[in-house]
């Protein structure tokens, strides 16, 4: 292994450790101005789990690291014993770290929500809308020169207006997945959560009581019981909930013949979460059964199978990649790594809005664990 680093900073003993090139330049300005040695890898994948302690070193105070990569307890116990104090994951999940491990060594896991949100949202609507209106066949038809001019039943899809939308995780990005898909075009909600959630449910009396003003039918929203409850009625199931092992292949054989022949599969969550092998025998068996995904259960490896499956949507995990969001992350994930390393106090806002700010408050932003 060769690992090669582009260097910023002063030569100090605070070594900081970036896995991959982060966009924008305010986060190596607030790096470095803090008196950081920044080595950001120049290798533009994933990195292993040997690869990673060779990047880490005999030195190392802090590290930014991506969601694609195993910090596991031997990472962590080098991370450890170069005098590393914090990671934080230039993402809002935090699944690869071994949060207890690294609780147990003293080092702070730091991530980066609040600053996805719409973009993660707006990814998946965008998924949903497409497969349902077969967006990607329709263009490379067209790209192909197979277009000869309109005609009644060239590339039918469904209509979302007033069909039923099933969320699995309505947290911040599924409700603004909700505000994006069922307002806009009158649907019907259900969703699944381990509590009931207020504000949501709030919002869309709020907004029937606009549609009672305007004549229009009030669109329902119903909290259900079990998945199954939420699979069965749905048009299109979107998994936007965080991520722990329980929830592997939550989504497996028996979940996926529970839903309509005809719905919307979207996964904006973590791969996981769906039966992969699964999966793509349902879509080879279910023409009219549509799937946009953005994450995979074994990135950057697909499903065998998956690839050929022409009604499956398939984007290569960009669910936060948008210019500001994807800068905000990379501010906040440096401000965490100041944070720890300064003794910042813990941010408790109800938006991370300030933290990205020039003047922004000395807080760090999101650490996850108390360590030892």
């Amino acid at each position: 292994m060769n690992i090669t680093f582009e260097s910023r900073g002063s030569d100090s003993g605070n070594r900081i450790l970036v896995t991959r090139p982060l966009v924008g330049e305010r986060w190596l300005d607030l790096l470095t101005s803090a008196g950081f040695h920044i080595d950001i890898c120049t290798i533009e994948r994933t990195l292993s789990p040997a690869e990673l302690i060779e990047a880490i070193g005999t030195s190392c105070v802090g590290a930014i690291g991506q969601l694609s990569e195993s910090w596991n307890a031997d990472v962590l116990r080098a991370l450890h014993a170069g005098g590393g104090r914090v990671v934080c994951n230039y993402a809002v999940g935090y699944n690869n770290i071994d949060v207890t491990e690294a609780t147990r060594l003293g080092i702070a896991v730091g991530n980066t929500p609040g600053v996805l949100t719409e973009a993660t949202a707006e990814l998946a609507a965008a998924l949903t809308y497409a497969a349902i209106r077969q967006v990607v066949p329709a263009d490379t038809f067209t790209r192909e020169g197979r277009f000869i001019g309109w005609a009644p039943s060239l590339f039918l899809g469904d209509l979302l207006h007033r069909k039923t939308l099933g969320v699995l995780g309505p947290g911040r990005i599924g409700t603004a997945y909700i505000r994006c898909l069922a307002f806009g075009n009158r649907m019907d909600i259900m969703y699944v959560s381990r509590s009931p959630k207020g504000d949501l449910e709030r919002e869309v009396a709020s907004f029937n009581r606009y549609l009672t003003e305007m004549g229009e039918r009030p669109i329902s929203i119903t909290r259900a019981g079990t998945l199954r409850e939420l699979l069965e009625p749905s048009d299109v199931v979107a998994l936007l909930s965080s991520y722990d092992p329980s929830m592997r292949h939550l989504m497996g054989e028996s979940e996926l013949r529970a839903m309509k022949p005809n719905a919307v599969l979207v996964n904006a969550s973590r791969g996981p979460v769906v039966d992969e092998s699964a999966l793509v025998r349902h879509l080879q068996t279910h023409p009219g059964f549509r799937a946009g995904l953005d994450v995979y259960e074994d990135e950057p490896r697909l499903a065998e199978g998956l690839r050929s499956c022409s009604n499956a949507l398939l984007m290569p995990h960009i669910g936060s990649a948008t210019h500001w969001s994807r800068e905000a992350m990379s501010v906040l994930a440096a401000r965490n790594i100041i944070g720890v390393l300064q003794g910042w106090p813990r941010w408790n806002g109800s938006t991370y809005l300030p933290l990205l700010a020039d003047d922004a408050p000395q807080a760090t932003p999101s650490i996850v664990n108390i360590p030892q």
